[in-house]
């Protein structure tokens, strides 16, 4: 299965995708890492998209967009993936279409998960990450064992500089003026699933797997 999810940030995006691709054996597709990963790679798309980086530029669309379609062509995508983190556009959202349409891999299910504001700004500024393995925790909700330090490799845990309230502010206006077009884009498309994401992570993966168990 094709799957997008979407969501403010503290919506849970990545937990939940962590759950989805253990659960349906897809391939987790961040633009954030294929975009790292190219450019660590040396591909043609990685070395434009440095340049526009190194130069304090965003990375143009049709960078992106060709990344995309390169990810989406892999053999691991053949029996579906999970697409996380684009589009974040209208104008995105429709080249993904095309994109669907060349490989033959359209996006099938939208998954937007819905949180309340308040719970949002509970779960950014109590987020703690390990920049060595990635692992999120929370003050509150998920500690860890040693306070300050990762469970799993023992790093000392940081706070992201975008994990504060004033972060949060700009990042949902630019979901509401942004994001909130793309959702509509593919809910006239019938393909959104709307999600509950305020709870705990086990019911709202619960949520999560019933609508995808129902569609495949």
């Amino acid at each position: 299965m094709n799957i997008l999810i979407m969501g403010p940030a503290g919506a849970g995006k990545g937990t939940m995708s962590s759950h989805i691709c253990a659960a349906f054996t897809v391939p987790h597709i961040s633009t954030g890492d294929m975009l790292r990963e190219n450019v660590a790679e040396g591909t043609k798309l990685g070395l434009q998209a440095k340049a526009y980086m190194e130069g304090g530029h965003l990375v143009p669309d049709e960078v992106i967009n060709g990344m995309v379609e390169e990810r989406l062509a892999k053999d691991d995508c053949a029996g579906g993936y999970l697409l996380d983190g684009f589009p974040r556009t209208l104008v995105q959202a429709q080249e993904l279409t095309k994109i669907g349409e060349r490989t033959g891999r359209p996006v099938q299910v939208v998954l937007v998960l819905n949180v309340e504001r308040k719970i949002l700004e509970d779960r950014i500024t109590g987020r703690r990450i390990c920049p060595k393995c990635g692992a999120i925790y929370h003050v509150r909700n998920h500690p860890t064992k040693k306070e300050g330090i990762c469970d799993v490799c023992g790093s000392s845990l940081v706070q992201r500089k975008d994990d504060t309230l004033e972060k949060l502010d700009a990042r949902m206006e630019e979901y509401e003026r942004l994001t909130k077009p793309v959702i509509d884009y593919y809910r006239n498309m019938g393909l959104v699933y709307e999600i509950d994401a305020s709870k705990n992570q086990d019911v709202t993966f619960e949520q999560v797997k019933k609508v995808l168990s129902d569609l495949a």
